[in-house]
């Protein structure tokens, strides 16, 4: 797909506020036809720049309410075989290469400290993880 134009940026983030938006709705909101939102998100989906339709729940009722940003370093050449192995963490939900002092950055929900604890325990005990630092994510004030 050919880079990205205002209106299409317009319209991934009126999905992202609302994915289940009636589309004379987003038309509305975007001030152009109905015909042009659907051509717009039928092209968006097939060329893979949306790749699906989420949920989001409110953080308050999410059974997984521990949620936490953990920066890893990672000793030498031994990065993509840390990243092997916390894929196949099922507490994390997003991996991220990094550049500065870490060289990686992991979102991860619990449904408990304890539960958190453990995964901590989990990540630092990978042969090639030689630090790391975590920080609670408290209220999302905007995302």
């Amino acid at each position: 797909m050919a880079t990205l134009d205002e209106l299409d940026r317009r319209l991934i983030a009126a999905l992202r506020a609302d994915g289940r938006a009636p589309v004379a709705s987003l038309a509305r909101t975007l001030g152009v036809a109905r015909a042009t939102v659907n051509s717009r998100i039928e092209r968006l989906v097939s060329s893979g720049t949306v790749i699906g339709f989420t949920v989001r729940v409110r953080e308050e009722r999410d059974p997984l309410a521990i949620h936490a940003i953990a920066l890893v370093e990672v000793e030498g050449r031994s990065t993509d075989r840390v990243i092997r192995q916390l894929r196949g963490f099922p507490e994390l939900i997003a991996l991220h290469t990094t550049n500065g002092g870490w060289d990686l950055v992991a979102e991860i929900r619990t449904e408990t400290l304890a539960d958190f604890d453990g995964v901590l325990g989990r990540i630092r005990r990978i042969d090639g993880v030689v630090n790391s630092e975590t920080s609670l994510l408290l209220t999302s004030v905007l995302r």
